[in-house]
Order: C-alpha cells, then structure tokens, then sequence
C-alpha cells in the first residue's frame, strides 16, 4: 500500500502526522566527475557550510564520486545519497531521469555506466571533428583536459572552446555550434525509459522525472508512471510556483514521491545562488527510504 501525499514537501506517513522540517536536502547536484566545477569534498563541504543536512550527487551517468562524497558526508555529518542522472528518450524528446539510492556495486549498473561512458568519449571525438571541418582547431586533448575525471559530454567541449579563444562565452558555444541543430551537433546514445527504470529498480534504486518544466506534458508523465516512474522532481531552479503547484498535485494524485534541487554545477552556468535554496525537507529523504526499506 503506497503511503499518502502531503502537500507541502512531499510525501507524509499514512497515518497523516505532521513532520518536523529538521533540515533540508539538496537532492541534484553535480560534481567534477561530470560537469561540475567542484569536488565531491568541496560540495560536501559547501552543503555543511550552507546548513544542508542531506545531499545527492547526481553526476550525469557516473558514480564514480560516491565513494568520496560518502567518506566526507561521514566526516562532516552531511547524509550522501546515492544519485545518477541519465539522459533518456521518448517521444523524440530528451529526458532526464534521476536515480535514488541505487546499489553503488551492482553489475549490470556498473556495466551500463562503462558502456555509457564509452558512447560519451566517441561522441565527442565526432563532434570535434564537425568543429575541426567548421575551422576551429579544437583538439580533444584540450576537451579531456576539461572532463578531468568526469564522464566527457557537451560542456566540456563547450568549455574547451572558450579556454582556446575560438568561442567567447560557454552559451554562445552552444548556441553557435554543438546545441540542439547546431552545425557540430552530435545526438548521443540514449536508453529508453522502460530500460532506465527497469535498470533502476534491478539496482534496488528509485526514478524521478527530473526538471519536466514545460516540456512533459501529464499525459506523457502517467505514461511514465505505468512504465515504473517513482516521483517528480518538483522543486527545481528552472520551475516557477505555478509549475511546482502543478507537479505537486500531480504527485498527490498520482501517489508518487517528491524530490528537488538546485541543479547546481558550480557557478559557471550561473547557478551559483542557486546553492541552498532549492531545497527539500529532510522527511521527503526519509519517505524514499521508507518506500524502498519498508
């Protein structure tokens, strides 16, 4: 019997006892290990900083962070959730899915995530070379200079461009070239939603639709929900309180769980405010365990 919804924050016990908000989480943040600015230590420190009680690194399609960002949470007493977000179609559209808890040693995980990472690397060398037969003499050495240690993808490309003077900003990178219809824009490997989620669950984790905003329409959203969709991700930088009312109700309705963020990468794309503000209460972390470990 799934539990009841509550209107503020999330999802509530069943027997409708009001929580106490003992502190708030961050459930989407990105780290150096995809196209994020800092480290899992430096963002753990930066949650602690910002009074954050719960965090999930939610790099795109890599885990690799999780063991830092766990040894640091310890430390600091910050709660380190397990998170990905993977990159998914439907209808044409490209989807973000976030994961929850997902069991960090799982094979079949750990093998889509090497695979995936694969695809990541040769779509990037295709790109380069679009740039390459468009007179930018972008090198992907420059390119994997910028991922470091993270899985490769259109920002550091974007990035790469800017540090060699051939674009002067990171969104004119990709509005002038590797954007969506760009002339060195490259479609990359995608799952479908029913194996995301099927992925998902094999791993022990939970799905939430990441930032739908206007793009995801409802009927699209209970088509989501009967191929295995968790939650929504309500509270995200991009959604306007018309919107979150919107997703919220959704949740309700449909019994579905909460989640929220502030996407944040680092400052480079602007999001530094972001930081701490978009939140979630502590109990809306609680109800997803209570969901997988009850």
């Amino acid at each position: 019997m799934q539990e009841s919804v509550r209107q503020e924050g999330g999802v509530g016990p069943s027997d409708g006892e009001p929580f106490a908000d003992d502190g708030r989480a961050d459930l989407h943040i990105h780290s150096t290990y995809s196209d994020g600015v800092h480290s899992p230590e430096e963002l753990v420190k930066k949650a602690r900083q910002a009074g954050l009680v719960a965090i999930a690194i939610t790099d795109h399609d890599n885990l690799a962070g999780l063991a830092e960002a766990l040894e640091w949470g310890r430390s600091l007493s910050v709660d380190v959730i397990p998170g990905i977000e993977f990159s998914v179609s439907m209808n044409g559209k490209d989807v973000h899915v976030l994961a929850y808890h997902c069991d960090h040693t799982n094979r079949d995980l750990l093998d889509y995530l090497t695979f995936f990472q694969q695809e990541r690397l040769k779509r990037a060398e295709r790109i380069v070379a679009k740039l390459n037969r468009l007179n930018l003499p972008l090198t992907m050495e420059s390119v994997l200079d910028q991922a470091g240690e993270g899985s490769v993808g259109r920002p550091h490309i974007a990035n790469a461009l800017v540090e060699n003077g051939l674009t002067d900003t990171y969104h004119e990178a990709f509005e002038k070239y590797i954007g969506w219809g760009g002339p060195a824009f490259e479609k990359k490997f995608q799952l479908t939603l029913a194996d995301t989620f099927r992925l998902i669950a094999s791993a022990g984790g939970l799905s939430f639709l990441a930032h739908p905003g206007w793009m995801i329409s409802e009927p699209e959203i209970v088509e989501m929900i009967k191929l295995g969709l968790d939650g929504i991700e309500v509270i995200h930088p991009s959604h306007n309180e018309s919107q979150r009312k919107n997703f919220r109700s959704i949740v309700n309705q449909y019994f579905l769980l909460e989640s929220g963020g502030s996407d944040y990468h680092g400052g480079r794309r602007g999001d530094e405010a972001a930081f701490g503000l978009h939140t979630v209460p502590l109990h809306v972390v609680e109800t997803m365990r209570r969901r997988l470990f009850s």
